[in-house]
């Protein structure tokens, strides 16, 4: 009796491999499809941070104390204001940034080829910063102190403080109350405390001050951080951004590798659930086809002898 391989149901193994290379087919699609899509991903979750805050167009808030007299020891002038201004202004040339300086006139004693007065000076400028609640380097705080001279007895004016953001165009976020400064006298100096609310991201900042007659409003003079490294660099966010730490142990990796190990864990994860999937769908297949296939050729033909106990 011949019960070869080749002579048992050879469709039952033909529809067998038919069903498992479309299951394969497709599931090789699914792979390529998932893949597309984390890689997608992937680069999304990898984009720079701080490009989203320059999409945000958020305006900018701040409050500031101002000690007009007194210095910062002993304020004996003290006003609050709240100030507003449009977004932030991040990308530009900062030497063709127009402050309030360049629209101003001349001031007393300037010459052709200057705005600045010859007659007023700012002798000295101090920075310090305040309030970093989440502790990573970057303050929502700027205490600034400013002290204005000139050759004359007495004079009033008023300041435009400019902040720049990593170099970028200037851009004003506070005026001081108008105030009279004593020839040259260390005993005039201007204070002006402010919190930045929101509209700052975090970032180094560069920090101008123009110097104003407050009769005519005549620009008289300017100091930044050409002048003193006291205004250049300051690590400043807004409020919002300075949120408190938490007591919750938070991993953040800001590199692109981890979006990429993400990506890829998912991935290989994706292709050991079709590989299972694939098994499966292999064995419920065969499975079936046997049941609905003839009977094995050997059964065939003991039926045809007479079954079993045949005997001539």
């Amino acid at each position: 009796m011949d019960t070869s391989f080749k002579d048992c149901a050879p469709e039952v193994f033909d529809m067998s491999r038919k069903i498992e290379r479309a299951i394969f087919t497709n599931n090789f699609y699914l792979v390529i499809a998932s893949l597309i899509v984390l890689s997608a991903s992937a680069v999304v979750i990898a984009a720079p941070e701080h490009g989203a805050d320059e999409a945000a167009g958020e305006t900018r808030t701040s409050i500031s104390r101002h000690h007009v007299r007194g210095g910062r020891d002993k304020p004996i002038d003290v006003e609050e204001t709240t100030e507003d201004y449009d977004v932030l202004v991040t990308s530009g040339d900062r030497k063709g940034t127009e402050t309030r300086g360049s629209f101003a006139k001349p001031g007393v004693g300037s010459s052709a080829s200057q705005s600045a007065s010859y007659d007023f000076w700012i002798y000295e400028a101090d920075v310090l910063l305040f309030n970093d609640d989440d502790a990573d380097g970057y303050f929502h705080g700027v205490d600034l102190l400013f002290d204005a001279d000139t050759i004359y007895s007495a004079a009033d004016v008023y300041a435009v403080l400019y902040l720049s953001y990593e170099g970028g165009p200037w851009n004003e976020y506070g005026v001081t109350e108008d105030f009279t400064i004593f020839g040259s006298s260390g005993a005039d100096e201007y204070v002006m405390v402010t919190e930045l609310m929101s509209g700052y991201p975090t970032g180094s900042y560069d920090l101008l001050i123009e110097l104003f007659d407050a009769y005519d409003g005549s620009f008289l003079a300017a100091f930044g951080p050409d002048e003193t490294s006291e205004l250049a660099y300051l690590p400043l966010e807004d409020y919002n951004r300075d949120a408190p730490i938490e007591e919750v142990q938070v991993v953040v990796n800001r590199g692109g590798g981890g979006a990429m190990d993400g990506w890829l864990l998912s991935a290989f994860l994706l292709i050991l659930f079709a590989s299972a999937m694939r098994k499966i769908w292999r064995r419920r297949n065969d499975t079936l086809m046997r049941i609905d296939s003839p009977a094995p050729c050997w059964k065939e033909e003991s039926a045809s002898r007479g079954g079993p106990g045949f005997s001539r």
